[in-house]
């Protein structure tokens, strides 16, 4: 540890440094951050890589060092591109406009949590357990009579940061794997980001982001008076931006069509209300809550939601 930490030493400040990049702006500086040795890329920019090492490594100050990335005018860009970024720097080594990417598993459930009011945000303490499909663990068993049975945690643990979700080595929450998380038997320093179809089935169907839409739909139908003003407010929310006059009458379209369908089949919209282990707010219509979960669902699912831009 004294050799990691010495004035002499800059690999470890530089390596920290690279990677709270790589998670900030989506690129690190570097763009092995895997070999820093001579076999890997040379640094975009060195100066900067050294400048913010060597100011990091005064103090080992990391919310400083984060700060002094979001606070730059780099990381408030746009990632908007056009013909003449995209022809002198098609991959954006310069900076010359924001990064997009998509966000890692544990934010895209975080900010699912957070966005429809669900989210513990209590620090430390024991892992929890949120919701898995059933009998998974008995069908990996691997003579591990502790990790026989998955118990779910109750209450507000099952709303904790994905960074408390309890990993079980060569077999991790399937929704996380399915946003490219890795399954803990190696180190992995940078993830692979795919795109997949079975990612869109996670964000409609997994009972932990539907009942995040379901008491999302709540706080949008408590916010406002009228249908439009409702889920402009809950677009704004899920996407940080208002939603352009064509966006809005498609999902006020679909508000009005389920509201139908679930008035001529209440037992439907019981079913949709049962989802998760929060209760539902008994003083708010059901069959309004019901359309309204669908949209607050359709929301989470949009790629503006999951996506840093």
């Amino acid at each position: 540890s004294q050799w990691l930490f010495d004035p002499k030493n800059p690999l470890t400040a530089r390596v920290a440094v690279n990677r709270y990049w790589q998670l900030i702006f989506g690129k690190g500086l570097v763009a092995t951050p895997n070999d820093f040795g001579v076999q890997g890329q040379l640094p975009s920019h060195p100066e900067l890589l050294d400048w913010l090492a060597t100011s990091f490594s005064e103090d080992w100050n990391l919310n400083a060092l984060i700060k002094n990335m979001v606070m730059s005018k780099t990381y408030q860009q746009q990632s908007v591109s056009n013909p003449t970024l995209e022809q002198k720097d098609p991959n954006n080594l310069l900076m010359g406009r924001a990064n997009s990417f998509r966000l890692p598993a544990e934010i895209i459930r975080d900010n699912a949590l957070k966005i429809s009011g669900l989210l513990n945000p209590k620090v430390g303490g024991e892992s929890v357990r949120p919701y898995q499909p059933k009998g998974l663990w008995k069908e990996k068993n691997n003579f591990s009579t502790f990790l026989l049975e998955y118990q779910e945690s109750q209450g507000k643990d099952l709303y904790r940061r994905g960074l408390y979700t309890f990993i079980r080595r060569t077999s991790p929450p399937p929704n996380m794997l399915t946003f490219d998380a890795t399954s803990r038997e190696v180190c992995t320093v940078k993830r692979e980001v795919t795109s997949t179809p079975l990612q869109a089935l996670v964000l409609l169907n997994d009972p932990q982001f539907f009942e995040a839409s379901r008491i999302f739909a709540e706080r949008i139908i408590k916010s406002k008076d009228t249908l439009e003003e409702q889920i402009t407010y809950g677009f704004r929310l899920a996407t940080s931006r208002y939603p352009k006059e064509q966006e809005l009458n498609i999902l006020v379209d679909m508000y009005n069509s389920q509201y139908r369908y679930y008035r001529q089949n209440r037992d439907k919209a019981y079913q949709v209300l049962s989802v998760g282990k929060k209760p539902r707010d008994i003083n708010l219509y059901s069959v309004k809550t019901a359309a309204m979960t669908i949209v607050a669902n359709t929301l989470l699912n949009h790629n503006e939601t999951y996506t840093r831009r």
